[in-house]
């Protein structure tokens, strides 16, 4: 599958876009943890396309460096990672998966009906792509940072869901929590909670990897983007 460019307000950025095999289908997007759209970000994408989505994953750290590629294995990825992390711009970024989400709806055999989905950084970005754009349906996996921005969920129309883990080393229990009440009886969200399994449990081949958690998981996903998109 190749890496494209997609045109923001600011500049061309690249994206990794994987193609169903039929040709046609609808679209979603893949956001990025704080590794960059690295192996792991790849296979999601391979995975939704193989399930008939068209599925893109934008570089939204081209702004600090261009193409990075991390993994969760040495210290020193780690601490570039955070780096990236502390260096991004959110709103900014923001335009440009608002831009990468219009160039998706724009590929051809694209339905044109899209959902946002997105890891750790990805998955606050996922729920404020629903809170902020018109994709079909959202769906966050531990994202970070949600606690603090429970006041945007009122625009939230969109089907979107919250896969929580309990354990989570970077989403504690009080923000947990604070989540869970704040998004309670809210019609359009709904929020999943994993107990025993810490950030990133879905992360391919990584350090908190949990196979009985991601199958439920990516089985809830999977679902909710076929009632929506298909």
């Amino acid at each position: 599958m190749p890496d494209i460019t997609v045109s923001g307000g600011d500049g061309d950025f690249s994206a990794y876009l994987a193609t169903p095999a039929s040709g046609s289908g609808p679209g979603i997007l893949v956001i990025q943890e704080i590794f960059g759209v690295n192996a792991d970000m790849r296979a999601h994408c391979d995975s939704f396309a193989a399930q008939g989505y068209f599925a893109l994953s934008p570089d939204i750290f081209w702004r600090q460096e261009p193409g990075i590629q991390l993994t969760d294995k040495t210290e020193a990825e780690w601490q570039r990672a955070f780096e990236l992390y502390q260096g991004f711009d959110v709103a900014k970024g923001m335009e440009d998966l608002i831009a990468s989400l219009s160039h998706l709806r724009g590929i051809e055999g694209c339905s044109g009906k899209t959902g946002t989905v997105g890891y750790c950084l990805g998955g606050l970005l996922a729920y404020l792509m629903a809170c902020q754009s018109d994709a079909e349906c959202n769906v966050s996996y531990y994202g970070v940072g949600i606690d603090e921005r429970l006041d945007q969920a009122t625009n939230i129309t969109a089907p979107t869901l919250l896969h929580i883990a309990e354990e989570d080393e970077y989403v504690n229990k009080d923000a947990q929590e604070k989540i869970k009440s704040g998004l309670a009886g809210h019609s359009s969200v709904t929020v999943y909670s994993y107990p025993g399994v810490n950030h990133a449990f879905t992360r391919n081949d990584g350090i908190h990897y949990d196979a009985g958690a991601a199958a439920s998981a990516h089985g809830r996903t999977a679902d909710a983007f076929s009632a929506a998109l298909r």
